[in-house]
This record gives C-alpha cells, sequence and structure tokens, in this order.
C-alpha cells in the first residue's frame, strides 16, 4: 500500500479521538496487506522513557510478521492549533529500515507543514550507514541487505 491521504486521516483522527481537548501525537501505518496499524506516543508523565508515535504500530507489524509500507505521523501543540505532519525522528528512521529503503514516509510540505508529501527512507537518509557497510565488501549482502523487506 502506497502512502495516501487515507492513511494521513487515520492518523489524524487517532489524535483528535485520543487528545480532544490537548495536543499529542498520533501515527498511522500501512501494510502491505492493506491493514493500518496506528500508535501513539508513549509520554510517561514520571520519568524519561517516553516513545515516538510511531512505536507502537511498529512493535505490532513486528510482532504480527506484517511488512510496513508507508507511514504517516501528526502532531499538534493544542486543541486551538493545527495538526501538522511530522516526519520520523532518526531513532523511528532507524526502526523503519528493518522494512527496507522504500518504506513510504509522509513529510511535512514546505508550504504548508498542515499538508504532506511522501518521501523514502532512501531519499530521507542518502547517507545511511547500512549503505556503507554493504559497499565495503565485508559483508554477504544477500543476507544483510536493508534494501530488501525482512519481517
Amino acid at each position: 500500500m502506497e502512502l495516501d491521504d487515507r492513511l494521513v486521516a487515520a492518523a489524524r483522527e487517532l489524535l483528535v479521538a485520543r487528545w480532544p481537548g490537548s495536543g499529542g501525537l498520533a501515527a498511522a501505518a500501512y501494510t502491505r496487506d492493506g491493514g493500518i496499524l496506528t500508535s501513539v506516543v508513549f509520554d510517561p508523565e514520571w520519568g524519561g522513557v517516553g516513545l515516538c508515535a510511531e512505536t507502537g504500530a511498529l512493535l505490532e507489524a513486528h510482532r504480527d510478521r506484517r511488512e510496513i509500507t508507508a507511514i504517516a505521523c501528526v502532531s499538534r501543540l493544542g486543541p486551538d492549533t493545527s495538526i501538522v505532519v511530522a516526519s520520523p525522528c532518526g531513532i523511528c528512521q532507524e526502526r523503519l529500515y528493518h522494512w527496507g529503503y522504500d518504506v513510504q514516509i509522509a513529510v511535512p510540505d514546505e508550504r504548508d507543514p498542515r499538508q504532506w508529501q511522501a518521501r523514502t527512507l532512501r531519499e530521507l537518509q542518502p547517507y545511511h550507514w547500512v549503505k556503507a557497510v554493504l559497499a565495503s565488501g565485508d559483508v554477504d549482502s544477500d543476507k544483510s541487505d536493508a534494501t530488501s523487506s525482512r519481517t
């Protein structure tokens, strides 16, 4: 499944449902079989062990041996602020590499962050460290190639 308005809308709907009167972060991911997995940020009141909004959906996909093909994350600061598209942080990009360089990511449109554009992990991280390791020839790329899908 490719990134589309339906996926971004699923993340927005979850955000509004989960935090109707405040700010928050929510994510939605497509799986190869057409399913949508959603999750929210885990920001505990006590301690510094929070997790990104994408994490729950990624773990659910991994648990069920489903392939992530696209992901969208949205955020707002409060009930009277705009919902904007939030591209995955570096840690979540590393997690998404589990499914290869061609996972599609919703990134904020440069002119209007409430709108989105589709980019691949390959476009977001053109110098990802795995490319250097594979290019060195020291690793069997058939077993380690992050460009192939792994579940």
